[in-house]
C-alpha cells in the first residue's frame, strides 16, 4: 500500500483524539489510538493503565487488543496521538503496520527513528490539540506519567 496524506482518514484520527480526551477525563493516560484496515476504521482504544492497573495497556496496545485477531495488517493504518514507546513501536514492527500517523511527538519523541529504520512510514502531524491534552496530563499527574514511560521519578 502506498500512502498519501490526501488519503489519511481524518475521522479515524479524531477518534484518536477523542479517546486521549475520554482518557484524561477518567485520570488516565491521555493517548488515544484507532486503527483502519483497507481505510475502515476497525477499532480504537486509549492508555488505560491506570483504569485497569494493567502495565501494558499503552493506547496502541489497547486499540490492537479491541480489533482483535487479523489475518493481516498489510493495508492498515494506526492512528495515535502521541509517539509509540518501545513497547508500542515493537508491537507495529511485530504485525508488520506499513504507516502510523502520529498526532505529536514533542511532549514525548517516543520510538518513531525506530520504526522508520524497520520500515514504517511514520507521518507526524503535529497536532497543537494533542501537544495540549499531553501537557495538562503531565503537570497535572507526573508521578504516573513518569511510571508510564519507565522513569523513576
Amino acid at each position: 500500500m502506498i500512502f498519501c496524506m490526501n488519503n489519511w482518514n481524518q475521522s479515524s484520527f479524531e477518534e484518536a483524539l477523542r479517546q486521549a480526551h475520554e482518557g484524561l477525563a477518567e485520570g488516565g493516560v491521555p493517548v488515544g489510538s484507532a486503527l483502519d484496515i483497507d481505510g475502515q476504521l476497525i477499532a480504537s482504544g486509549r492508555n488505560r493503565r491506570v483504569q485497569d492497573g494493567d502495565p501494558i495497556a499503552h493506547g496502541e496496545m489497547s486499540c490492537l487488543r479491541a480489533a482483535g485477531r487479523q489475518a493481516s495488517y498489510r493495508n492498515a493504518v494506526l492512528y495515535t496521538t502521541l509517539a509509540p514507546c518501545a513497547m508500542c513501536a515493537g508491537t507495529i514492527i511485530q504485525f508488520k503496520i506499513p504507516t502510523v500517523i502520529v498526532g505529536e511527538s514533542e511532549t514525548f519523541p517516543g520510538e518513531l527513528e525506530l520504526l522508520r529504520s524497520r520500515g514504517v512510514e511514520v507521518v507526524e502531524l503535529n497536532d497543537p490539540r494533542c501537544k495540549e491534552v499531553m501537557k495538562q496530563f503531565q503537570q497535572k499527574y507526573p508521578q504516573v506519567w513518569a511510571e508510564d514511560i519507565g522513569e523513576d521519578e
